[in-house]
C-alpha cells in the first residue's frame, strides 16, 4: 500500500481506550501502533487518558499530545465516564477527525453531530453477547452498537465477517481496517527458567480470564488429558473475579498461571517455545492475542468460531475444536501424536500475516479514512 502524501494539516482525536502508553489490551496496542505511525507521517495526534492510571502525566510523549480526563471510579462506569468527558472535550476543541474505540460509547456520536466534527468508531466485537455483560450490560451493547451506526460518520470493523454482521444486523456499511502485529523470529529459552519450563513442553493460552475467552473449557479438556505436558496460563483480570478465582484456585502440577506477563522478551518467548497455543476467544473480530501467535511462530488450537477461521484461512494456518471439554481432550491427544504437523504449522505461522494485518497498512488505511472525513465536513 503506498504512503498518502498529507497536504494539508490534520488534527485526529483519539479516544475511547485506557491512553497512551499504557497498553493492556487490544485497543490499547491500536491506540499505541497507529498514534505513532500517524505522528510520523505529519498529523497532529492527541489522545485521551483514563487520569487514574497514569501517576506521571507528561503533556506530549513520543510526539503525540496527551489529555488526562477524569471518570467515575466504579467497575461500571469508569469506561463509559470517561469516554463521555473525552468526547465533550475533542467536540470543544479545534481537532479535525474523532476516532473513538469501542462500540459502548456508541450514544456520544450523538455529541459529535451537535457540534459537526467528523467522527469514525471501532466497533470491535460482538459486546452484547460476552457473558459478563448479561442482562442490562447485554442490552445496553446491542443498544449502543445500534446508535453508533446511527451517530457516526464512519464505523470500523476489523474482519470482514464482523463487517458481514453488521451488514446484517444493523443494516449499515462499514470500512474493514484490522489489527496489526509485530512478528518476530527468535526468542530466549534461558527465559523459561523463569516458570521451571521447557521448550515445547508446554501448551500455552493467553488471555484475559473471562468466560467469553473459555480458559474453563480448555482447562477442563486438558485436565481430562493424559497429557504430560504443562498449561500454561498467561494472563488475568484487574480485579476481584469469581470467575477467574475459580480457575485459578484448581490445583494440578501440569497447571501453571503465571499471571500478567509484562516483558514483551518473556511474552515473546513463551509463545515462541509452546508446542502449541490455545486460542479460545469467541466474540472478537481480528484477535490481538491470535496475531501475536501467527507472528511468534505458534501451531494454533482455535475454537471453531467464524472469526477464528477468517483469521487462519480455514484451517491452513491451525487445527480447529468444538466448544465441548470432549473435543479439547481429543485435539490435545491428537497433536501430541503429530509432532511434525506441528513443527510445520510453526514454520508457516508467519506467513498467515497477509498485508491486512500489517500495522504499516493499517496505518495508512486509517490516514485516508480521516482525510476523507475531513474533506467531506469541509
Amino acid at each position: 500500500m503506498s504512503d498518502t502524501t498529507l497536504k494539508t494539516p490534520l488534527k485526529v482525536a483519539i479516544l475511547g481506550a485506557k491512553g497512551y502508553p499504557y497498553v493492556y489490551g487490544g485497543y490499547d496496542t491500536l491506540v499505541r501502533e497507529l498514534g505513532e505511525r500517524l505522528v510520523a507521517k505529519g498529523v497532529e495526534v492527541r489522545v485521551y487518558c483514563h487520569r487514574a492510571l497514569f501517576p506521571e502525566k507528561p503533556p506530549m510523549v513520543n510526539g503525540i499530545k496527551l489529555f488526562y480526563t477524569p471518570a467515575i471510579e466504579t467497575k461500571t462506569l469508569t469506561q463509559l465516564s470517561h469516554s463521555f468527558i473525552s468526547m465533550m472535550h475533542a467536540c470543544l476543541s479545534d481537532v479535525d477527525v474523532i476516532f473513538v474505540v469501542n462500540s459502548g460509547n456508541g450514544p456520544y456520536g450523538l455529541l459529535s453531530k451537535i457540534f459537526r466534527k467528523p467522527t469514525a468508531i471501532n466497533v470491535d466485537g460482538l459486546e452484547w453477547l460476552r457473558p459478563k455483560w448479561r442482562g442490562l450490560g447485554s442490552r445496553y451493547f446491542k443498544f449502543a452498537s445500534r446508535l453508533a451506526t446511527k451517530f457516526y460518520d464512519r464505523i470500523v470493523t476489523d474482519s470482514f465477517e464482523m463487517h458481514r454482521i453488521y451488514k446484517e444486523k444493523f443494516k449499515t456499511d462499514s470500512t474493514v481496517i484490522a489489527y496489526g502485529a509485530n512478528p518476530a523470529n527468535h526468542s530466549n529459552p534461558e527465559l523459561l527458567k523463569k516458570w521451571n519450563l521447557k521448550p515445547y513442553d508446554y501448551f500455552l493460552i493467553v488471555g484475559r480470564l473471562v468466560p467469553d475467552n473459555n480458559a474453563d473449557l480448555i482447562l477442563g479438556g486438558f485436565l481430562q488429558s493424559k497429557t504430560k505436558r504443562k498449561l500454561v496460563i498467561v494472563g488475568d483480570v484487574p480485579f476481584e473475579d469469581e470467575f477467574a478465582n475459580k480457575l485459578k484456585n484448581i490445583k494440578d502440577e501440569r497447571v501453571l498461571f503465571t499471571g500478567y506477563v509484562k516483558d514483551p522478551e518473556e511474552l515473546k518467548t513463551l509463545y515462541n517455545l509452546s508446542y502449541a497455543y490455545f486460542h479460545g476467544h469467541e466474540y472478537g473480530g481480528t484477535n490481538p492475542a491470535m496475531l501475536k501467535a501467527l507472528g511468534y511462530g505458534c501451531a494454533i488450537l482455535a475454537l471453531d468460531t467464524v472469526f477464528n477461521r477468517e483469521m487462519l484461512q480455514n484451517g491452513k494456518h491451525g487445527v480447529f475444536f468444538e466448544k465441548e471439554t470432549e473435543q479439547v481432550t481429543e485435539t490435545i491427544h491428537r497433536v501430541e501424536q503429530l509432532p511434525e504437523e506441528m513443527e510445520a504449522l510453526r514454520k508457516t505461522a508467519r506467513s498467515g500475516l497477509t498485508d491486512m494485518y500489517n500495522w504499516d497498512n493499517v496505518a495508512e488505511a486509517y490516514l485516508k479514512l480521516f482525510l476523507e472525513l475531513k474533506s467531506s465536513k469541509s
